[in-house]
């Protein structure tokens, strides 16, 4: 029988699993609180929990932790990126970075991605497989351990598609919200999608004040289609209605993510069109200079048409704001370090 790792298990879950063996639920508490507040590595180093318990529970259980195969800081601010070692070899990537309000991380949700987004490295191999809760969470663990800073925001921003591993992302802000764990907010919690209107209204419904970010990139559906091939199954209109209703049932604002891409989707009247989609919607434009990657000709906007892009957003009336680029000198974009790594090694 292959042992279940509790780092991945809710208190509540915690508690099912501590019930049947005759503990009371303050045993739930102490066990969630020693490996979500103490991030210890082993069962056996739960030391409220009595021995027989402790054996009990190694019989079908243990706790995973990542293993740091390379971490990279930032000459250029204080931006650092981890490459991670999981369970079965695969690697993942995490950055940890610094702002004026505190530390944020930024977290992979799967081994790869299969959306296909035409400037990512993180699509370019494709999809291996989904990460669990624990392996999610524990980017966090590892970074603070590491680090000695505690990480006050989440950004599920990293390699990966957050919706289409649903259940595990589910798990893990109820994880990370929960007061005898990290406590963080929702609201300081963002969640980016490329857009899965199905998955959007499902999260809508559970009303949680997660901030929801949408990866745009184009204002028209010809034009998402060659950028985004995910948008050959979900055009702009049915992604817009699903915001609106997440908007309705959460009383959130929207982010949508922008790429400038130099010649391709930064032009006056991309911009001008981008402007008028979002016309009356409770939302928030992210222009994101785009990070170059060797595997694409690609190329990020000239800052004299990423200004012009944001003046226009600017007078007719859109919120927006132009992202600091942060760990630019040690490949920062999503994918790039796992790539680099995986080719000479």
């Amino acid at each position: 029988m292959q042992k279940i790792d509790l780092k991945s298990y809710t208190l509540e879950e915690l508690g099912n699993v501590l019930t049947p063996l005759g503990e009371k639920k303050y045993r739930a508490v102490q066990t969630f609180q020693w490996i979500h507040q103490q991030n210890i590595d082993t069962i056996d180093e739960i030391p409220v929990l009595p021995k027989e318990l402790r054996n009990k529970l190694s019989q079908n259980f243990f706790i995973d932790s990542l293993k740091i195969e390379k971490r990279f800081d930032s000459t250029i601010d204080e931006t650092r990126k981890y490459l991670f070692r999981l369970h079965d070899d695969h690697l993942i990537e995490s950055v940890l970075m610094k702002y004026k309000h505190g530390f944020s991380a930024c977290l992979s949700i799967q081994v790869g991605c299969r959306m296909g987004c035409l400037f990512c490295a993180s699509t370019k191999g494709g999809l291996v497989r989904d990460l669990s809760a624990g392996e999610i969470v524990d980017q966090v663990y590892q970074m603070q351990k590491d680090s000695g800073v505690k990480i006050s925001n989440i950004v599920l921003m990293g390699s990966g598609e957050p919706l289409e591993n649903f259940k595990n992302v589910m798990k893990l802000l109820s994880i990370i919200h929960d007061e005898y764990g990290q406590n963080i907010g929702y609201r300081h919690i963002t969640l980016s999608t490329v857009g899965i209107p199905r998955k959007m209204k499902q999260l809508a419904d559970k009303k949680l004040q997660i901030t929801l970010s949408i990866s745009l990139h184009a204002p028209n559906d010809e034009l998402r289609k060659k950028i985004v091939p995910i948008a050959r199954k979900f055009s702009l209109r049915s992604i817009l209605d699903a915001c609106k209703y997440y908007i309705e049932k959460t009383h959130r604002r929207i982010t949508f993510e922008y790429a400038l891409i130099k010649g391709l989707n930064d032009s006056a009247d991309n911009a001008r069109e981008l402007a008028e989609l979002l016309k009356g919607m409770l939302s928030h434009v992210n222009l994101i200079p785009m990070n170059p990657i060797k595997e694409s000709e690609l190329r990020p906007s000239s800052k004299k048409n990423i200004k012009q892009f944001y003046d226009i957003l600017i007078s007719k009336g859109r919120n927006v704001t132009i992202r600091r680029e942060l760990g630019k000198d040690i490949n920062a974009a999503c994918g790039q370090l796992r790539r680099d790594f995986t080719e000479k090694n």
